[in-house]
């Protein structure tokens, strides 16, 4: 079994799914007392939301860099980053290791053409759905057209995300807002499916809310690692 690498606490709630995850599918996979192979290094999120929020992208991936380093260092075979809007930074981070990074927009670009998706709608971080970094890549690399909600929809999203589900809060009034923006989207957009590109969202939103397929990022991208880890 390969040793999977962990980059999390962006936000730690989000990675103790990652951890449940991926231990899970071990058992699941190997049976027994099996668990997953793992070396995880949690980074201090308040540190890293203000330079989100303050556009200092290159101050981010100077921390996450050096902690990727480290989880080298520890010799795991891989790398996954346990959260979706800092994959912004991971050309910068892939120059100062050598392990590969399993790239979370990759895995889920998989899994959408695997069941024929071809148009999706995305819900993550402001960051995350308005940026070329994640969006551009799954339309790129696997001719899916990624759709995002207007700019009033995204404030709201945003909001939920860091002064909710980031701090453990799931919110009624929240989910409900959600499942009408992807229901929208659906309606109006033909949207196929929705992203949830925020590990935090698959909190609040599960299969069944709404009839599209949701495609939890959290979930693929912790089986994606599995089946690298065990391949």
């Amino acid at each position: 079994m390969k040793k999977i690498g962990m980059l999390g606490g962006m936000s730690w709630e989000s990675t103790a799914t990652y951890y449940k995850l991926l231990n899970e599918e071990i058992k699941n996979r190997l049976g027994g007392l099996h668990s997953a192979k793992i070396i995880l290094s949690s980074v201090d999120f308040e540190e890293i939301e203000k330079f989100q929020h303050s556009s200092l992208w290159d101050e981010t991936a100077v921390i996450l860099s050096n902690e990727a380093k480290a989880i080298e260092k520890a010799q795991a075979d891989f790398l996954i980053i346990c959260t979706n809007t800092m994959h912004k930074v991971v050309p910068q981070i892939e120059k100062n290791i050598n392990i590969p990074i399993l790239h979370i927009a990759d895995a889920t670009g998989e899994a959408l053409v695997k069941d024929e998706i071809t148009k999706v709608d995305l819900l993550g971080t402001k960051f995350t759905m308005s940026e070329a970094f994640y969006k551009d890549r799954i339309k790129e690399k696997f001719g899916v057209e990624v759709v995002i909600p207007n700019e009033e929809e995204q404030d709201f999203i945003h909001k939920v995300i860091y002064k909710e589900l980031c701090l453990g809060v799931c919110n009624k009034d929240s989910r409900d807002e959600y499942i009408k923006i992807i229901k929208r989207l659906e309606e109006e957009e033909q949207c196929q499916g929705v992203i949830l590109g925020c590990t935090e969202i698959s909190m609040l939103i599960k299969q069944g809310y709404v009839d599209i397929p949701i495609y939890d990022t959290t979930k693929i991208h912790a089986i994606a690692a599995i089946e690298k880890a065990i391949s």
